[in-house]
């Protein structure tokens, strides 16, 4: 009996290990997912509509985890990146204009999450300037000096910061039973609910993440043998994603939501003094601080990466952190070109939160070109791998719903 249990801890012992080699490409992309736009999304949310979309924070996370499991499919199954796996099935045509989708995706990201960190610098009184001269000298050292394990590392430790939205969610103290009849209240006519719907669902499903994740379980070299570990490693973090996301609703809607102002918020400062009131001036600032540059940095670490990736791709050039930058010029060179031009443009001042729960909005409209690819792509892959039968079927279903309503939300948003 007691080798049997021994032979079980053992067994138990060595699917953690296992689990924990594999575990990095979905938590860090899921990290990155709620970004610095996501989380001013969803102070807008709150702030403006109470608890009311609240439940839309839940759906998504099976609909998440559908959309970015197969992109763990097809990256392990193919060994190939997102961009590279459309050139090869359906030409360098179809796969420039989807690298067309993501390349604005990434520039509307980074323009976003620079934004975020800058503000932040501002609470503490740090110019825009200096904090965009800080961040970009810095990420551009640890993508020349470091390897893929090494980002990925700090990426997740950097994210991390981001569960102290938990606590700040905790201390407002929302009712349980305002937040049950809220969620259930859906205004389902008014125009400017349904353009922050179609915001989240944009803040929820974006291109990037569909070509950051594949391209990295590529780099980091997972096989078919590690695939059940890859769709734990990416349903947690669908699950933590959108925990964060609810957290940061519920403070806003616990503050100023239930007050029924519907005020909008304009800047981070106005965002940070609205959902930590009840922390205290100086304790509130640096959670939320710590939450949103966590938030920010990680996201500008996976975008970037993507859009050197993916460009790198279809260039059909080297675009690996496992290369040196005089290996892989192009990689760094798009890397560093886009960190230095999106840091330029925000030390000039800008609209943040127009500009963030925008970006949000474009993602939501773009949706058809990324999940149609994805779709199609997983249909084409070899047996016994291939999206098929009547989970292929519920897949459909899924992101024809999904971005469907998002493009249905933005444009009656926009248009009223």
């Amino acid at each position: 009996m007691r080798s049997l249990q021994v032979s079980g801890l053992s067994h138990l012992r060595s699917r953690w290990a296992c689990f924990a080699l594999v575990v990095g490409p979905g938590l860090v992309v899921m990290l990155a997912d709620t970004d610095a736009g996501s989380i001013i999304t969803a102070a807008q949310s709150g702030a403006q509509w109470g608890y009311r979309l609240l439940l839309l924070q839940l759906v998504l996370i099976p609909i998440l985890f559908v959309v970015q499991e197969l992109t763990v499919r097809l990256g392990i199954v193919s060994g190939k990146g997102h961009g590279e796996l459309i050139r090869d099935h359906f030409g360098r045509r179809w796969a420039w204009i989807s690298v067309g989708t993501l390349v604005l995706a990434c520039v509307g990201a980074l323009l976003s999450e620079l934004s975020g960190v800058a503000g932040v610098g501002l609470i503490f009184g740090v110019p825009a300037w200096l904090t965009m001269t800080v961040v970009v000298c810095g990420l551009t050292l640890m993508a020349y000096t470091g390897s893929y394990l090494s980002v990925e590392r700090i990426a997740m430790g950097i994210g991390a910061f981001e569960l102290v939205f938990l606590l700040v969610a905790w201390k407002a103290q929302p009712q349980t039973t305002a937040m049950i009849s809220g969620a259930l209240s859906i205004p389902s006519r008014e125009p400017k609910y349904l353009y922050l719907v179609a915001a989240n669902i944009g803040a929820v499903i974006m291109p990037w993440m569909v070509f950051y994740q594949q391209s990295a379980v590529v780099e980091k070299k997972l096989t078919t043998a590690d695939l059940a570990a890859a769709r734990w490693d990416t349903a947690l973090g669908a699950v933590v994603t959108q925990v964060i996301m609810a957290c940061v609703l519920i403070a806003a809607a616990a503050t100023l939501g239930n007050a029924g102002s519907h005020a909008a918020l304009d800047t981070v400062q106005q965002i940070a003094q609205a959902i930590t009131p009840f922390l205290g001036e100086t304790t509130g600032k640096l959670l939320f601080g710590l939450g949103m540059i966590g938030a920010a940095l990680v996201a500008t670490i996976v975008v970037t990466l993507t859009a050197a990736r993916t460009l790198g791709e279809v260039l059909g050039v080297k675009h690996s952190l496992e290369h040196a930058p005089r290996e892989a010029p192009w990689f760094y060179g798009i890397y560093t070109v886009s960190l230095v031009a999106s840091g330029l443009f925000v030390a000039s001042g800008v609209n943040l939160i127009s500009l963030s729960v925008g970006v949000q909005v474009m993602n939501a409209l773009l949706l058809p070109i990324v999940l149609g690819f994805l779709y199609l792509l997983a249909r084409r892959l070899p047996l016994p791998h291939r999206l098929s039968g009547g989970y292929a079927v519920i897949v459909l279903l899924t992101i024809t719903l999904t971005a469907g309503f998002g493009v249905y939300a933005a444009l009656a948003g926009i248009g009223g």
